[in-house]
């Protein structure tokens, strides 16, 4: 009888483990259930011990009949608790305003980019900023499905919400961890950037083994020790508690094919290869090396170092349509934003709509109401026309100023738009099309920003194709 009790606590367990998000409804209500059953379990394990003959052992043996009964009752609960959980319907994600993640898009842009690499370098994907808006732990799941192993990411609390969520390989952070976040950095295994010699020394004088990828400053200035104090980059390898797994620089300007950027990209690559250079001449073993990011890969493929750090273009992007149209990749977007409407009414002619009364008809005219705004990282510089979304394959022009939670847009042309229905902010309807570089161009600035600015409150919509 015990026996039988082992694979409903192990599936009890096991679910628990998997799905921590439920343990509290999951608890609540198992102990429900285990109040309404336990009387029930005494009159099945006395007739049970009448049946069996064991009435003296599971009857008047108090102890023992009072285990047999909270142990059944409590396993028969949590089988009974996991099985409605699991059957619950799925939450409504596509309520208000949502994005969507083409993941198959996602594996095409990796194997594109894999492609343009050499044979011994593998992809560093930056997962930074929430994976620039796609959603950090969508994102590096599904790369983690692909053989990819290795991420970086801005701070350690990206880094800690990554493992938290069960992603595997190498996660390094690119940028600066305070010294009372350090216990972060072992307890979740994460690797950090050394950013200069001093930086190096409270690693070190912290009294435990840190893994590490050394920063080199080749021209960027920005962080990183320069690469003309070797004397200093000596020093940090000699640190008794870094695990140096990596030494890297980050090239500025590798974005231009201008002569006057091409011949400073050189300088900054011939500056780290004096780096490496003086590590291995002073018996270091030399760690792996990175240097591209998503333009390098594009403009230096000839460079053959063992990462490149994707970013933008993982994404199925650059940032400017001028790029775009420069590189001709075969790069998908992977993200589009979407929204319902929310109201469709009229504005007659002369009538003001929104903030500041910035708009006012021009004519009798049809206006829908969107449930999205600047909260959701929709840039207030697209108000009054500047901007446009897609309705049933058409444009609709941004009506007024857009606001923190919605923006009205124009429908005189497009004809049966109803309350429900979805418009796109960002991404294909019908044959239209909205990119991410074409909103960056309208706000004056990089498809990057927009991404990247996308709100927490976009809940997001996974599929394949």
């Amino acid at each position: 009888m015990y026996i039988a009790l082992i694979p409903s606590m192990f599936f009890l367990f096991q679910f628990l483990l998997t799905h921590k998000g439920k343990a509290l409804p999951l608890l609540r209500d198992v102990s429900m259930l285990v109040y309404i059953l336990h009387p029930f379990f005494i009159i099945a394990v006395r007739g049970a011990a009448k049946v069996t003959g064991l009435t003296g052992l599971l009857i008047e043996n108090s102890l023992i009949h009072y285990l047999t009964v909270c142990l059944l009752s409590l396993a028969f609960s949590a089988f009974i608790a996991v099985l409605k959980l699991k059957k619950k319907s799925p939450a409504f994600s596509m309520g208000r305003a949502w994005i969507e993640l083409d993941m198959q898009s996602l594996r095409h842009n990796v194997n594109v980019l894999r492609g343009l690499l050499p044979d011994n370098c593998q992809l560093m994907p930056a997962v930074k900023a929430n994976a620039y808006g796609h959603g950090a732990v969508e994102i590096s799941k599904e790369l983690n499905t692909n053989g990819i192993q290795t991420f970086c990411v801005a701070s350690v609390l990206e880094g800690v919400e990554l493992r938290k969520h069960g992603i595997k390989g190498e996660i390094m952070i690119l940028g600066y961890t305070h010294l009372k976040q350090f216990y972060l950095l072992r307890k979740y295994r994460l690797t950090q950037t050394v950013i200069d010699y001093g930086y190096a020394k409270k690693l070190d004088s912290y009294g435990k083994k840190f893994t590490v990828h050394i920063k080199i400053d080749t021209g960027m200035h920005r962080i990183g020790e320069r690469s003309e104090n070797i004397d200093a980059i000596l020093r940090i390898f000699r640190c008794e508690n870094l695990v140096i797994s990596g030494v890297f620089t980050h090239l500025c300007a590798d974005d231009s094919d201008g002569p006057a950027d091409m011949a400073f990209t050189q300088r900054q690559v011939d500056n780290f290869y004096s780096v490496l250079m003086a590590i291995k001449e002073n018996g270091f073993k030399l760690p792996k090396a990175h240097v591209q990011s998503s333009y390098g890969i594009f403009n230096r493929p000839d460079l053959a170092f063992d990462y490149a750090r994707t970013g933008i273009a993982l994404y199925g992007m650059l940032s400017s349509p001028e790029d775009t149209d420069k590189y001709k990749t075969d790069l998908l977007p992977v993200l589009s934003v979407k929204a319902r409407i929310s109201t469709v009414k009229s504005l007659f002619a002369g009538e003001p709509a929104g903030y500041g009364l910035a708009f006012t008809a021009p004519h009798d005219m049809r206006i829908a109401g969107l449930a999205i705004g600047y909260a959701d990282g929709i840039p207030r510089r697209l108000s009054c026309g500047v901007g446009h979304v897609l309705i049933n394959g058409q444009k609709a022009a941004i009506v007024g100023r857009v606001c923190m939670d919605q923006m009205m847009v124009d429908i005189t042309e497009i004809k049966g738009v109803k309350q429900g229905d979805i418009a796109v902010i960002l991404g294909k309807s019908g044959n239209a099309e909205i990119t991410a570089c074409e909103i960056a161009e309208q706000t004056g600035t990089i498809a990057n920003e927009i991404l990247c600015r996308l709100g927490y409150r976009l809940e997001k919509v996974s599929y394949n194709g």
